[in-house]
């Protein structure tokens, strides 16, 4: 799968602005990924999070993960993303919840995050690195600033084989379906960072529902709109409808699926690995 033509930088701001829109929560829910806070519970434990683990957020959103992982394992949660609107969000959202001492949020680029080397115990991404440009660039700046012996996890969208046209362009991007990747891929994507790749775990089932929940709301908010008690200027829910439709699709024929998949910096630096940033 290509990447859309738009400058890289375009496609950031364009991602960061989509899930800045109050229109995504309306249409998505409280979980911006497939599964919610049962897939986010389940990543923190195959990492084996505990109340001494530092862990660090990538492209954390409204900090609705990244709150999951502080409540229900009592770790020191960093929450990066790109979206000024998400960071003020979740900074409110950890005050509301009474875990501002063990959450921080903060608005930053995954492909040059703004950490020393070595800080984290842990690094996660959510339904998110599908969606970078520059993804060995990002999965390089995971493994940085992870400490040795420290593990990365992501749970994103998977694809096997060509999607439908229908599921290319920039709008099926900031969906985080036109550069859905290959498990293999991804598991290479993280080896070639210098991590040891761990576990692979499907949750397939969690995509299809995901995707018919925001069917279902879809119908809701056109109804919403034709009896003018709702408004969403800048939206066109004539291509989300299409987006969607062909999405459900390949999600129930198993063209795209959803999983975790784990990595570990290696605990002694080998020979040659440690390229430190000044």
């Amino acid at each position: 799968m290509s990447r859309p033509e738009s400058a890289p930088e375009t496609l950031k701001q364009c991602c960061a602005a989509a899930y800045d829109h109050d229109a995504v929560r309306m249409l998505v829910g409280d979980a911006l990924h497939p599964g919610g806070a049962r897939v986010t519970e389940r990543l923190g434990r195959i990492l084996n999070l505990g109340p001494d683990a530092r862990v660090l957020d990538v492209a954390s959103g409204r900090g609705d993960g990244a709150l999951v992982i502080a409540a229900r394992f009592g770790c020191e949660v960093v929450g990066l993303d790109l979206g000024r609107r998400n960071v003020k969000a979740a900074t409110k959202q950890a005050r509301e919840r009474g875990l501002t001492d063990r959450s921080a949020f903060y608005c930053g680029d995954a492909e040059s995050l703004p950490f020393g080397d070595e800080t984290f115990d842990a690094v996660i991404c959510e339904c998110a690195l599908c969606t970078f440009p520059d993804k060995p660039t990002a999965v390089a700046e995971f493994a940085r600033v992870l400490k040795p012996g420290g593990r990365v996890g992501i749970s994103d969208l998977t694809r096997s084989g060509p999607l439908p046209r229908e599921l290319e362009g920039v709008a099926a991007w900031i969906a985080c379906v036109a550069d859905a990747r290959p498990v293999d891929e991804y598991r290479a994507l993280l080896a070639g960072a210098g991590l040891a790749v761990g576990e692979t775990e499907a949750h397939d089932g969690a995509l299809v529902d995901f995707v018919a929940a925001i069917r279902s709301r879809l119908f809701a908010t056109e109804i919403m709109i034709g009896l003018k008690k709702l408004e969403l200027p800048g939206t066109d829910l004539a291509t989300v409808k299409d987006i969607v439709r062909h999405a459900l699709a390949a999600a129930k024929s198993g063209m795209l699926g959803y999983a975790i998949i784990t990595a570990a910096k290696d605990a002694v630096p080998r020979a040659g690995d440690l390229n430190a940033r000044p």
